[in-house]
C-alpha cells in the first residue's frame, strides 16, 4: 500500500491465542504511515492472568510497532479495559510510544476527533466486572471453537470463512441494541466536547457512520474481523480488512463520513447507512450482550 497519513487499530489482545498476530504484522509491515494510534485492549492481561499464549509472532509485532516509533513515526498507546494496568502510566513514554488516557486528532482536512477505547461507556465493565469476565472465558471457548469449525469447513472445501461471533451477534438482538446504545453513548460525548467525530474499539465490531451529525468510527479487531481504519492524506478515513476472513456484511451497513469516502478494497458496497457484505466482524462479549 501507498504511505497513509494515520492507521487507527484497537484489540489486538496479544498474549492471546486468538490475537491474528501474523495478518497484523503483514499489515504493519505494508502500511506506512506518520501516525500510528493503539486505541486499546492492545495487551490481554485478562486473559493472561489465567494463561499466556505469546508467539514469536506477536513479539514481533511489538518490535515492530516499538522500531516505527524510533523511526519518526508518531505512535499514540491509548490502554483499554484489557490492559487498564498501563493507564498509571498516562503521560509517560515508553520507547517513544506515548501513553494517554484520550488524544485528539486532527484530520487532514480539519476534522477533529476524541480517540478513546470506549469500556467507559460500558456499564457492565465498569460496575461489573465479574460478569465481564466471564464473558472474556466465554469469548476465548468461542474463538477455539471457531477454529475448529473453519478447519472442518475448509476439509469440506467450503469457500470464505463463516464467524461464529458475528453470526451470534446477528441473532442476538440485545447484542444488537447493546452496540447501538453504545455508539449512542460515545456519539454524544464526542459532541458535549464540541468534537467532530470519535474512534473507539472495544466491541470488536467495526464501522464508519454518521450518527446524527458526527461521524462514528470504530476500528474492529485482530481476533476475528482483522480490521483497522486508515486517514489518507486527504482526510477520508476508510475501513480495512487486511487479509482477513472478514467481509462488512450486506445486513450491517456501516455508514461513510462526510466527504463522501471510497469503499475500502475489501469493504463491498455503500449505502445510506453504511459499507456491507455477507459476513459481520466478530465481536467481544465480556458483556453477556456484546461487549468488550
Amino acid at each position: 500500500m501507498p504511505k497513509v497519513r494515520s492507521i487507527f487499530i484497537s484489540d489486538l489482545h496479544l498474549g492471546t491465542r486468538a490475537c491474528q498476530a501474523e495478518r497484523l504484522l503483514d499489515f504493519l509491515k505494508e502500511t506506512p504511515a506518520d501516525h500510528l494510534y493503539l486505541v486499546g485492549d492492545i495487551i490481554d492481561f485478562w486473559a493472561m492472568g489465567r494463561s499466556i499464549a505469546w508467539s514469536p509472532a506477536q513479539n514481533t509485532v511489538v518490535q515492530k510497532i516499538l522500531r516505527r516509533a524510533r523511526h519518526g513515526e508518531q505512535v499514540v498507546f491509548i490502554p483499554g479495559n484489557h490492559d487498564e494496568a498501563l493507564r498509571e502510566y498516562v503521560g509517560v513514554a515508553f520507547g517513544d510510544i506515548r501513553v494517554e488516557s484520550e488524544w485528539i486528532h486532527e484530520t487532514a482536512d480539519g476534522r477533529r476527533f476524541l480517540l478513546v477505547h470506549g469500556d467507559e461507556f460500558d456499564q457492565v465493565t465498569r460496575y461489573h466486572r465479574w460478569v465481564a469476565v466471564i464473558g472474556d472465558v466465554a469469548y476465548n471457548a468461542l474463538v477455539r471453537l471457531n477454529g475448529w469449525l473453519s478447519w472442518v469447513r475448509r476439509r469440506l472445501g467450503r469457500p470464505g470463512y463463516w464467524s461464529l461471533a458475528g453470526y451470534a451477534k446477528r441473532k442476538v438482538k440485545s447484542a444488537l441494541q447493546f452496540i447501538f446504545d453504545f455508539e449512542d453513548a460515545v456519539i454524544r460525548h464526542a459532541r458535549a466536547r464540541g468534537l467532530d467525530g470519535v474512534v473507539c474499539g472495544h466491541i470488536h465490531w467495526a464501522a464508519i457512520k454518521q450518527v446524527d451529525g458526527l461521524t462514528y468510527v470504530n476500528c474492529g479487531d485482530w481476533v476475528d474481523s482483522c480490521t483497522a481504519i486508515i486517514e489518507h492524506f486527504d482526510g477520508r478515513l476508510e475501513l480495512l480488512a487486511w487479509g482477513s476472513p472478514f467481509r462488512p456484511p450486506a445486513d450491517a451497513p456501516v455508514a461513510l463520513p462526510a466527504p463522501v469516502l471510497q469503499p475500502s478494497p475489501v469493504a463491498a458496497r455503500s449505502a445510506e447507512g453504511g459499507v456491507a457484505s455477507d459476513e459481520a466482524p466478530g465481536f467481544y462479549p465480556s458483556h453477556p450482550e456484546g461487549a468488550a
